[in-house]
């Protein structure tokens, strides 16, 4: 019956990998009863590689029974192996010199093996599978089915405070490489049954473990099955991070604007999934997806939600006001220098002529290099070592910088708004590659037509934006269209108990959180004397 069952299960997977457009033309293997082919059919799937263990020994029920057990080394246990397999297997029992009320394969896995984990198969596949995944396969001679028994236990970055989003209040943990840690980090802030995590395999080589994360009842169905069939879709040979994942699933490829979030941090995916929204756990990567991803998500942190409402919308503004520098000052800089000197004060006209007197280069030259000499120094001080890579901003800000105005290459303003065009790029690191491609745009527009250009660079970036959607939400709700029921936690924020509703433009419905009589404003005041 377990082998009718097994062999429906898989040939039901075939077909729907079939319509999906995969390669299903490979045929099932199923195991033998006979333990020296199935010792030898292993060998074969899985090479001579070094670290793959098989450990022959004889087990005793009524009578010797040969048993051998398969696992790979690095990826498992061996105390859980030596503990709770090996050792009770050879030890001796008291069923061992009577007659047998059970056969010994179910003797083992419902007496002798005493992990949580426990699996059972006779495909080929799906042992090998289990095997390479850290799991440990117990052959019995006379039996075609075998026992893949959870021993999982590979090093793994313990949770730490991610490097990426440092935060002054609020939790200090991160995601690490582990998808199992990753989950548990979730469902420890989501303490709720509607909490679902389904799991499936992406790439004919590493075949990566990927989980989809969303609350039933909250998340949109529609959204859930959309995920899920384009992951299902997703046909490569390899998955190493999420980002391969983005770049599959996401709705415009081309745009140099994200459509799909990212973060390593547990409090903002528990955040975002109890706004409805859907995260995809990818194995090896401490960064999660989340779906949809609206561009006002790039303008807010989780501070945000920690501290008061006053303070925490004057610094949403303060990261509008630094998106629109760090992507517009270069190019305002040129168009003025260039074409607009009327809109400069005749004092300030005069010094920058005096500055720029000395330099050979026109100011667009000079801008373009300054801001590719900013980016040279801000991927060198990535990819080097920690000690080094601040050296090289110390260097480059101050030696490089003040060495470049005393030879006349370039002017002491343009090092000013490159100063300040790189110190407000730091502020919205979310959109650090959309703020970099949008300001050469603007800056050869402003070369090429000044305001003009600037202002028509603009209207093409908005208009660009505002065709975006990912996965069925406009990119710029609630500005574009407008939500009015949103803008309580958009460009400000405004206190957590006027926030009734969920995101209507994630959710597609109009959805209430729950309420919290105590924490209205208008809750019975605790009196004197009481």
């Amino acid at each position: 019956m377990i082998k009718k069952f097994r062999v429906a299960k898989k040939i039901q997977s075939l077909k729907h990998s079939s319509k999906s457009g995969k390669n299903v033309s490979q045929p099932i293997n199923f195991l033998h009863r006979n333990i020296e082919k199935n010792l030898t059919t292993m060998q074969n799937s899985l090479g001579t590689s070094t670290d793959i263990k098989y450990r022959e020994f004889q087990a005793h029920y009524y009578q010797s029974i040969s048993v051998f057990i398969c696992f790979v080394d690095g990826l498992v246990n061996e105390d859980v192996i030596n503990m709770h397999i090996v050792k009770p297997l050879l030890e001796p029992n008291i069923h061992s010199n009577s007659a047998p009320t059970e056969d010994y394969y179910t003797y083992i896995k419902k007496r002798i093996i005493s992990t949580s984990s426990l699996k059972e198969s006779n495909i080929l596949d799906d042992v090998t599978e289990g095997v390479l995944s850290g799991e440990t396969a117990i052959f019995i001679n006379g039996f075609d089915h075998v026992l893949l028994v959870g021993t999982q236990g590979f090093e793994a970055r313990s949770v730490e405070q991610p490097d990426t989003e440092s935060s002054v209040r609020g939790s200090r943990e991160g995601f690490n490489e582990v998808l199992k840690v990753n989950t548990s980090l979730i469902r420890r802030k989501i303490n709720n049954p509607n909490l679902f995590f389904e799991e499936m395999k992406i790439g004919k080589q590493t075949k990566t473990k990927i989980r989809i994360g969303y609350i039933n009842g909250i998340a949109d169905s529609k959204v859930v099955e959309e995920v899920r069939n384009r992951l299902e879709r997703i046909d490569t040979d390899m998955i190493l991070e999420s980002g391969y994942l983005e770049q599959y699933i996401e709705d415009h490829p081309y745009s140099i604007f994200p459509t799909v979030a990212n973060s390593e941090k547990p409090d903002k995916i528990a955040a975002k999934l109890l706004e409805g929204r859907v995260a995809i756990f990818c194995d090896g990567t401490p960064f999660v997806l989340t779906v949809p991803h609206l561009f006002i998500e790039t303008l807010q942190v989780g501070e945000d939600y920690y501290s008061r409402p006053y303070f925490a919308s004057l610094l949403r503004l303060f990261r509008v006001l630094a998106l629109l520098l760090t992507i517009a000052t270069p190019s305002l800089f040129v168009a003025i220098a260039t074409y607009h000197q009327e809109m400069v004060p005749s004092l300030l006209l005069v010094t920058m002529a005096a500055a720029e007197e000395k330099v050979p280069f026109p100011v667009f030259i000079e801008a373009l290099m300054m801001i590719i000499v900013f980016e040279l120094l801000k991927e060198a001080g990535v990819r080097m070592p920690r000690p080094v890579g601040s050296a090289i901003s110390i260097v480059g800000a101050l030696v490089i910088g003040e060495a470049a105005v005393q030879a006349g290459i370039v002017s002491a303003p343009m090092v000013i708004v490159i100063a300040l065009t790189a110190i407000s790029g730091f502020v919205v690191t979310a959109l650090t590659d959309a703020v970099v491609l949008s300001r050469f745009f603007l800056l050869f527009s402003a070369a090429s037509f000044g305001f003009y250009g600037i202002l028509m660079a603009t209207l093409v970036l908005l208009g660009h934006m505002c065709s975006l959607r990912s996965f069925g939400s406009p990119y710029l709700a609630p500005i574009a269209p407008i939500i009015l029921s949103e803008w309580k936690d958009a460009l400000i924020r405004l206190p957590l108990w006027l926030q009734k509703s969920r995101p209507q433009s994630v959710t597609r419905k109009k959805s209430k959180r729950e309420k919290s009589l105590k924490n209205q404003p208008n809750h019975p005041q605790i009196q004197k004397g009481d």
